[in-house]
């Protein structure tokens, strides 16, 4: 038994894989030479007007780590280039780097947020209020840290290809092929099994459209912070509290399936074949989230990139820094 479900997550983790991947060892070095400014002191400027600017929280993507020099430490870079002073705290999620690569693929996602939480409420920098910038599945991770853990609060809160519907599909595998198909039709089958979920990161996010019911009763996490079986209105009220709540969909994408997923898009249910813009879901229509209140009061932006997963143009990056982030 034990052989066979290692088995599953294996399959699980090859099939559902949307990861930004690099060579741990290789950057092992410099990652924790650069760890210690990732989430210490501000940058050496201070704000022309004198006050200290609204610290940001950064949380990875899958396949990535809190302090990879190419990635969130370049990330990072920009934002104190652009905002002098500013403190940014790269999120590790373990005691090392090698611990926060491996929980990208292997560990329970709701462990992960309470993980997360208490970081946040011990960083005394953070104790007035942060931006939060999440990339990938980092982004429906701080959506759910908004959700669940409102104090300190998120100000502005920005997803870069989140999955905020969960996702049906193999990365870069075309939807219209038979053989894709059978491939989702397989990995459904392993994905909702409970052992598979306690550890596997994206089997918690994996939602198939063809059968909600057993979507909302069996997954453990995007679900339940999608208001999708009861209905918390603490989750609402939270998360009505962010100040604008910014989404960054790649209109290319190939590795988030549906992309419309990462503006709360998602196929209609029963099928796996037209997809529903956010405004035709219930999650709207009911306002379970509060997404439509936030969308009426224009505090719910759908910001559009041209390219393929988290392919961020330096030039859209500083606008939504210069927009959202001074």
């Amino acid at each position: 038994m034990k052989s066979k479900s290692s088995s599953l997550v294996i399959v699980a983790l090859l099939l559902c894989c949307r990861c930004w991947c690099f060579d741990v060892k290789r950057y092992e070095k410099k990652a924790e030479g650069a760890l210690g400014s990732v989430s210490s002191s501000p940058s050496s400027s201070s704000p022309s007007n004198g006050t200290s600017p609204t610290p940001v929280v950064l949380w990875h993507g899958m396949g990535d780590i809190c302090c990879n020099p190419l990635s969130m430490g370049s990330i990072k870079r920009q934002i104190e280039r652009r905002v002098p002073g500013i403190y940014v705290n790269s999120l590790m999620i373990g005691d090392n780097i090698k611990q926060d690569f491996i929980h990208g693929f292997l560990m329970n996602v709701n462990e992960q947020i309470s993980f997360a939480c208490e970081a946040i409420k011990n960083d005394s920098q953070l104790a007035g209020g942060y931006h939060a910038m999440g990339f990938s599945q980092g982004g429906q991770f701080l959506r759910a840290v908004a959700q669940r853990c409102p104090q300190p609060p998120i100000r502005n809160l920005i997803t870069f290809g989140g999955q905020h519907q969960g996702v049906f599909g193999i990365p870069q595998c075309d939807t219209s092929s038979a053989v894709c198909e059978l491939l989702r039709d397989e990995a459904t089958k392993i994905l909702y099994e409970q052992e598979v979920e306690e550890i596997s990161v994206q089997a918690e996010y994996w939602h198939d459209p063809r059968d909600p019911q057993k979507y909302r009763e069996d997954n453990i996490f995007i679900a339940e912070i999608n208001n999708e079986n009861v209905q918390n209105d603490t989750y609402k009220a939270n998360l009505l509290q962010v100040e604008n709540f910014v989404m960054v969909q790649f209109t290319q994408d190939t590795e988030v399936v549906p992309r419309e997923s990462e503006w709360f898009g998602f196929y209609q249910d029963g099928q796996d074949q037209v997809v529903v813009p956010l405004e035709n879901t219930t999650l709207y229509t009911e306002d379970k989230l509060g997404l439509r209140q936030m969308d009426q009061e224009a505090r719910l932006v759908r910001y559009p990139i041209k390219g393929n997963h988290l392919q961020i143009d330096k030039q859209d990056l500083d606008n939504i820094i210069d927009t959202y982030i001074k």
